[in-house]
């Protein structure tokens, strides 16, 4: 996305005063996310965790106000991968969020982003919401990567919990955190070069 694309993605936003809104989705599962972590001389820390496949998909919006004065995060979670369905379904559960307020979503190039039957609903939700594509290959333009790095390098760092309920709980854990300091959400937009 260049600056030229960006000042007019945000010039239209200001107009229609629309929110902008960054979408991405990650994964948890019983592996832990292994991070540095301190431990006496001489003891190394051991992870014990299952060694179980099973994961949980996560896919998040964080949303920014056209003016730059608020910020929220909305995020759910369900069992495997996100689908075009489930990701429609997503969009809808967003917009109800926000009231139908208009949108300006920024997301990746991901299948279920470019299927016919997404591209097909975007064409008919045009008077509340747009789309706007990250140039492929570039994560560190998504301001929600930064939000899986907070989450996986401390609530769910060296994690090992039972099953992956547990691992679901210490993610909302996080989410809860994150939601409760708005700065965050704009330091995760800072660290792109995004910020108006």
């Amino acid at each position: 996305m260049g600056a030229d694309t960006l000042a007019g993605g945000k010039k239209n936003a200001r107009c229609r005063h629309a929110w902008i809104v960054f979408e991405d989705e990650s994964g948890i599962s019983q592996q832990p996310a292994v991070r540095r972590t301190w431990a006496p001389r001489g003891q190394t820390p051991v992870l014990v965790h299952a060694f179980n496949w099973q994961k949980m998909s996560l896919a998040a919006a964080l949303v920014y106000r056209w003016d730059g004065r608020r910020a929220r995060l909305f995020l759910q979670m369900k069992p495997d991968s996100y689908t075009t369905d489930t990701l429609l379904g997503f969009l809808q559960d967003l917009r109800r969020e926000l009231g139908g307020r208009r949108v300006i979503l920024v997301w990746d190039g991901l299948p279920a982003h470019r299927s016919r039957g997404m591209q097909a609903y975007l064409r008919g939700q045009r008077r509340w919401l747009r789309e706007e594509r990250l140039p492929s290959y570039a994560p560190e333009l998504n301001p929600a990567e930064g939000l899986w790095q907070n989450l996986k390098g401390q609530e769910l760092a060296n994690f090992c919990g039972q099953d992956l309920a547990a691992a679901a709980r210490q993610c909302r854990h996080g989410v809860g955190r994150v939601r409760r300091h708005p700065a965050l959400l704009f330091s995760f937009l800072r660290h792109t070069g995004l910020l108006w």
